[in-house]
């Protein structure tokens, strides 16, 4: 079964991030595109924080399935998504346009462990099938929010900062492909936690 972090994860994870913060912070593409995309790191990492003050413990995988969607989030805040170095992969899969935005939503999956393993510490869902299937459709409704702020802040914007936030490449399907990526990306990581967390008694009756 699970167990909590070792007390060395959190702070070795937080000093390589804010060491990424302070060099991604030199010379962005656009200043205002950096700002808004960081802050969308940035608030979940201070919840995470205010979680870990008040006592609340994950164990080192849930934190290792966290931290690439907040180093990769900050790359794309500093290139803007559209512009990061993504070419050799685009080439090598002959991709019409550059999928570093969909590879950080899929990484957006990997916040399930961590919310699997907290809905089994503290037997919320005692049925694992179900709590995954809530956790899968709960980050589905939740990236179905997100595109829709991100329209919002795109319509409020300048035509092209509301560009360079939304990544969307000319792509009219943008959207609908970053939820699947979301959706998928959730897939995974429930499926390592049922690998790395196999219980040793039935769950439920």
């Amino acid at each position: 079964m699970m167990k909590t972090g070792n007390g060395r994860a959190v702070p070795v994870l937080l000093g390589a991030y804010l060491i990424e913060n302070i060099i991604c912070a030199v010379a962005p593409y656009d200043r205002t595109t950096w700002l808004a995309e960081s802050l969308t790191a940035w608030i979940p990492l201070v919840f995470l924080l205010f979680c870990y003050a008040r006592g609340v413990r994950l164990s080192t995988a849930a934190c290792c399935a966290m931290a690439p969607w907040f180093f990769l989030q900050t790359i794309g805040a500093h290139y803007s998504f559209e512009h990061v170095p993504f070419d050799r992969v685009t080439e090598f899969f002959h991709f019409g346009r550059n999928h570093f935005d969909r590879v950080c939503h899929f990484c957006v999956g990997g916040f399930a462990y961590p919310v699997i393993e907290i809905f089994e510490r503290r037997r919320l869902i005692v049925n694992r099938s179900l709590t995954i299937f809530c956790v899968i459709m709960g980050v589905f409704g939740f990236a179905a929010i997100f595109e829709i702020i991100e329209w919002l802040y795109a319509v409020c914007s300048s035509p092209e900062a509301g560009a360079a936030f939304l990544g969307s490449q000319g792509d009219v399907w943008d959207a609908q492909k970053d939820m699947l990526a979301d959706g998928l990306g959730t897939c995974c990581a429930s499926a390592l936690y049922s690998l790395f967390n196999r219980p040793k008694r039935p769950l439920s009756r």
